[in-house]
């Protein structure tokens, strides 16, 4: 895309900023059990553990 560098930082910030009120208003939806699994997926720690390790 040819957007002056301001633009670019703008939208980028934008795109951070929605995806989060998308993610959490998600989180919302689907109910506090869910989305705490869900989002210990996410979590770089849980990541090389094994499937019975992981009790979040």
């Amino acid at each position: 895309m040819k957007l002056d560098t301001k633009s670019k930082v703008t939208l980028s910030t934008l795109s951070l900023i929605i995806g989060e009120v998308l993610f959490w208003g998600g989180g919302i939806l689907v109910g506090k059990e869910l989305f705490i699994k869900y989002k210990s997926y996410f979590n770089p720690k849980n990541w090389w553990k094994g499937k019975g390790e992981n009790k979040s």
